[in-house]
């Protein structure tokens, strides 16, 4: 009687060699793409150096801010937007245009793993970013050490999933990976200006103020610049916390309910 051996098999795939497979791909075609690439690394690394003249003529009075705590938020703000948020939004209209994610889920890759993996070299790029501008910031501006560690890492992990979250739905609306930074420009004009990255909440008028705190990266701005600086009173915390929390909730559902796969025809 004869018997046959049964082929050999690889190591059994999870979710994590899944995530790290699509991810190195995705680091691969990003360095390739070298517009994308350009305005991941360098914008957020020299553009918050040119909101310094504009800081030095606030009047910062009673706000508990200083140059360096209102300068390195507004970068760690722009890391995000540029490094993850915008650079989501094109590579997600890409993979869709060029069928990429259709063809993915039709494995056995999951979709959240499909997203996640997409995401982690533009989340990578914007933590390193982060080490650097903190380091540059601390060396030229001097904004001390945090005064609550714990809302600046919630702040960061806030604008991190709502960056990402609100990517992908960016990019349902995009249809074509050419009008994809059109596309994103609302959001990245509307956060620069509301949000605090340019202008503190602090020394906006309070009606402005207000609508701005409802903003979807104004919640980490805040905790991030009040918890370096140490000026948001429990209430104000609590509002941030409450907003980032909501928006974050909103994007995940949104995704889930309204992302694209296929190309719109």
């Amino acid at each position: 009687m004869t018997t046959t051996t049964p082929a050999p098999t690889g190591p059994a795939s999870t979710a994590r060699s899944r995530v790290g497979a699509l991810a190195r791909a995705e680091t691969t075609l990003l360095l390739r793409a070298k517009g994308t690439l350009v305005a991941a690394l360098f914008v957020p690394l020299v553009l918050p150096f040119s909101f310094k003249g504009a800081i030095d003529s606030m009047d910062l009075g009673g706000t508990g801010l200083d140059l360096g705590t209102v300068l390195l938020p507004t970068a760690l703000g722009l890391s995000l937007l540029f490094a993850v948020y915008s650079t989501l939004v094109s590579t997600y209209v890409t993979r869709r245009e060029e069928l990429v994610l259709k063809r993915l889920r039709t494995g056995e890759v999951r979709d959240p793993e499909i997203l996640i993996g997409s995401a982690v070299p533009a989340v990578v790029t914007c933590l390193v970013q982060w080490i650097v501008v903190t380091a540059g910031c601390v060396v030229l501006v001097h904004p001390g050490a945090p005064s609550n560690p714990a809302l600046v890492v919630l702040g960061a992990v806030l604008g991190i999933i709502v960056a990402v979250g609100l990517g992908a739905l960016t990019a349902t609306l995009s249809r074509t990976a050419e009008t994809a930074a059109v596309t994103a420009m609302p959001v990245i004009l509307l956060t620069m200006i509301g949000s605090g990255v340019a202008i503190p909440l602090d020394v906006m008028p309070d009606t402005l103020a207000t609508l701005a705190r409802c903003l979807p990266f104004t919640p980490t701005l805040s905790l991030l610049r009040g918890g370096w600086a140490g000026n948001l009173d429990s209430g104000e915390t609590l509002l941030a916390l409450a907003t980032g929390f909501a928006w974050a909730a909103f994007t995940v559902y949104g995704v889930r309910r309204w992302f694209r796969w296929e190309p719109r025809r």
